[in-house]
């Protein structure tokens, strides 16, 4: 029996976790946080809203634009910690979801061949599969920050998660993790 050709799957599953589940929310929490509390901070040693946003624009473009599409790499990771803002609201959600685009592009030129191919990426040596696992699992990771900040400083339910049987009775469909 032939195995199945899983590179199609996974880039589309990539693809829709960035588009259709991380982005929507880490937009509807900028949406809802004031200026100063999308760049307020805990401490010094902790991020902000902003600037958290501002290292997933980066991590994207280096990992996925960059590092799979072939574009220079001009990230300056530290720029993206260092930022107090305040960079607009609808300038850091024009920044996240232009870069999402770009590697919504870059995604779907791929095949199973690139991501079985080794790149350099940040200095290290992955492959195409692991780049692309990276860049979904990092968006996730700093999105539940971000959710987590949003309803810290906001005090309430954002209502993100629905089970499928709540989901017949909310138009808000985003599934669960």
């Amino acid at each position: 029996m032939k195995s199945p050709n899983l590179a199609r799957p996974f880039l589309a599953e990539a693809i829709q976790l960035l588009l259709q589940v991380h982005l929507p929310r880490l937009e509807a929490c900028l949406r809802e946080l004031s200026p100063q509390q999308i760049w307020w901070r805990a401490n010094p040693a902790s991020n902000s809203v902003g600037n958290l946003v501002l290292h997933l624009e980066g991590n994207v473009r280096q990992w996925i634009v960059s590092g799979l599409g072939g574009t220079p790499d001009r990230r300056e990771r530290d720029l993206e910690f260092s930022e107090l803002g305040p960079i607009p609201r609808r300038t850091l959600l024009a920044r996240v979801r232009h870069i999402v685009t770009d590697a919504d592009r870059v995604l779907r030129k791929l095949n199973g061949v690139a991501l079985t191919r080794t790149y350099s990426i940040q200095g290290f040596r992955i492959t195409g599969l692991r780049a692309v696992f990276h860049v979904v699992d990092h968006f996730s990771h700093h999105t539940g920050q971000i959710i987590l900040l949003t309803k810290m400083l906001l005090g309430k339910d954002l209502k993100f998660t629905h089970l499928p049987e709540e989901r017949k009775e909310s138009r808000r469909s985003i599934p669960a993790l």
